[in-house]
């Protein structure tokens, strides 16, 4: 007797069931397999008469719904592992992103876990606007039969710290809904309040669905795919096989090409995705920092369940150039300080944020003294945690290989000499060293599965991503148009990839290029510029159909391109700013418009 003789599964149906769970990742499968006992659960067993049985709970009943918005994988990745834990203890749970997330259904859920990152200066990621627009609208129902919790993802670094995950939890319990425990707020170190978040939110979950009828034991219809071995808590040693400045002599930025060899690592990334990479600090810097504090770094620390000298927890461990709200804030009461604390009103918001800009630890320790113990410091200081590059190479290409486009973050501030961590880190790298590295996953910068034309708006290293989409395209033949933006600030020393880009164009890989080099003349020209200039063809793409990709800075020039985006879409379609604005977000509804900032 086969296997499909003792299935109750009809035989003509099994191939459109195996076509259906084809390619699924485990969260989908096992959000489908809670849909499928709910739908279960709903119809009537032959030979039960429905006046014997309690009436079984709808499926918003009998689930957990776990809500995430992403931008760069975090959030994404917490949902997950909160639907494996959900799952795992026996409960219905379903993880579903922002942007594929039906509003109407609000109404009828039950138990609603929402994890969401905030974006530069207090946005939502992109898969979230209309998610948090909806929310904050007329239109938003009554939700006193729902129970919430919120996980707010962010930087400290930031003003807006969380704001995004702070809007929702309010707004939530403005509508009506039963706010289970506090939102959590975690910052870059994610675990620090995501791990006693999720624990207390998996328990609330098996006291909330208790009273629901007995869950009943799902089957896997396919073998789930297993984790990399190689993770972001277990990172590879790759090997560093190239770094190249590719930046001119006269140029005032130091931009790397860097190469990394992933043989044997088994490791796989798709065009669009990132590279994590964990940097240690400057030991100039460490020495720094516990010079001015006239610290040693050989005195013993226990924080949590580690042991270390001083010197590996600031290099090794913690994050000593950006500067976090919470440690300003210890600081300023070590210090006695008044104007520091005067940073901290909420009138003073705009002059903080541009102090971060420009001030790191070492700089705050220095112009405003306190007293530390080795114990305290690396208490009050935020973990140290890894850094994402767009990926800057097709992996259908270059093989068990990955490149990045860094640039060398190396400026001084009142004559001393102030750096980027992680660039500083693979800057210094020399050829044939490990850097440990995972992949990061960005399903949200994706090419088109067609031939579609795509259009791919970038400033400085945020031409990397276009780098592998463009060797992608090539390397499978796409028919579609590839139309690329660029923007920089001089020819001759700042065009990124020249060579490359001259010589796509003549083979026909990339159909059109547009360059802004903002100083090569009196008046300044940025990549938005040149958007305005192309209006009417960059209407006539979209409406055609093209893919629109956005990578840089998310502060200035994601913002300035999004306003000439909607210029343009108002004045090429006919339309007010508010329909250009709709329109837009249509297209990132439908993963049209993507963006990568940072």
């Amino acid at each position: 007797m086969t296997a499909a003789t003792l299935s109750p599964l009809p035989e003509d149906k099994q191939p459109l069931v195996a076509r259906l769970i084809d390619g699924l990742e485990a969260p989908t499968l096992l959000w489908l397999s809670g849909y499928l006992a709910g739908v279960a659960g709903q119809r009537q067993l032959p030979g039960r008469s429905s006046a014997a049985e309690p009436a079984a709970p709808t499926e918003a009943q009998a689930k957990l719904t776990v809500l995430y918005g992403s931008q760069t994988g975090n959030a994404k990745r917490l949902a997950e592992d909160i639907g494996r834990r959900a799952s795992a203890a026996g409960l219905a749970v379903r993880i579903v992103r922002a942007d594929a997330y039906a509003t109407r259904e609000l109404k009828q859920e039950r138990l609603l876990y929402v994890v969401i990152s905030t974006q530069g200066d207090g946005e939502p990621p992109d898969d979230s606007r209309a998610l948090v627009e909806f929310l904050a609208g007329a239109r938003a129902p009554s939700l006193e039969a729902l129970r919430y919790a919120v996980l707010g993802l962010g930087d400290s670094s930031y003003p807006n710290f969380c704001a995004v995950g702070r809007q929702l939890d309010e707004r939530l319990a403005a509508l009506g809904a039963q706010r289970l425990f506090a939102a959590g707020e975690a910052d870059v170190d994610l675990e620090t309040v995501a791990r006693p978040w999720t624990e207390q939110a998996l328990q609330q979950a098996r006291e909330q669905l208790k009273t629901s009828a007995p869950l009943a034991k799902v089957t896997p219809l396919r073998t789930a795919r297993s984790t990399p071995a190689w993770h972001r808590e277990q990172p590879f040693p790759a090997q560093l096989l190239l770094n190249q400045r590719i930046t001119g002599r006269g140029s005032d930025r130091d931009v790397r090409h860097l190469e990394f060899s992933l043989d044997g690592s088994g490791l796989h990334y798709a065009p669009g995705d990132a590279l994590g990479v964990w940097p240690s600090q400057s030991p100039a810097l460490v020495e720094a920092v516990l010079s001015t504090l006239q610290l040693d770094g050989d005195t013993s620390v226990r924080a949590g369940n580690e042991e270390h000298a001083l010197r590996t927890w600031l290099t090794e461990h913690r994050e000593l150039t950006q500067l976090t709200r919470p440690f300003f804030a210890a600081h300023a009461e070590r210090s006695g300080d008044a104007q520091l604390r005067e940073f901290l009103l909420p009138t003073a918001r705009e002059t903080l944020a541009a102090l971060f800009s420009r001030w790191q630890v070492l700089d705050l320790l220095r112009r405003h003294p306190a007293d530390w113990t080795a114990e305290t410091l690396v208490a009050a200081l935020r973990p140290l945690a890894p850094r994402l590059y767009s990926i800057a190479s097709s992996q259908s290409v270059v093989g068990d290989e990955v490149h990045l486009t860094v640039s060398h973050v190396d400026y001084a501030l009142d004559g001393n000499a102030r750096w980027g961590a992680a660039s500083r880190y693979l800057a210094h790298r020399a050829e044939s060293e490990n850097v440990p590295v995972f992949i990061e996953a960005n399903e949200r910068f994706r090419l088109p599965q067609d031939d579609r034309d795509i259009i791919m708006i970038g400033a400085g290293t945020g031409v990397a991503p276009y780098r592998a989409f463009v060797q992608e395209r090539a390397e499978r033949g796409a028919e579609g148009r590839n139309w690329l933006v660029f923007g920089n600030p001089h020819f001759h020393s700042d065009f990124l990839y020249q060579v490359e880009w001259q010589q796509a164009l003549k083979s026909g890989q990339l159909h059109r290029l547009d360059l802004a080099f903002s100083r090569d003349q009196a008046t300044k020209t940025y990549v938005q510029h040149r958007l305005i200039e192309q209006g009417r063809r960059l209407y006539e793409w979209l409406e055609s159909g093209a893919h629109l990709y956005v990578c840089g800075d998310a502060n200035r020039m994601a913002r300035d391109v999004h306003k000439a985006l909607v210029a343009i879409v108002a004045e090429q379609g006919a339309r007010t700013t508010e329909d250009a604005e709709a329109w837009l977000s249509q297209l990132i509804q439908q993963g049209r418009y993507a963006r990568d900032v940072y």
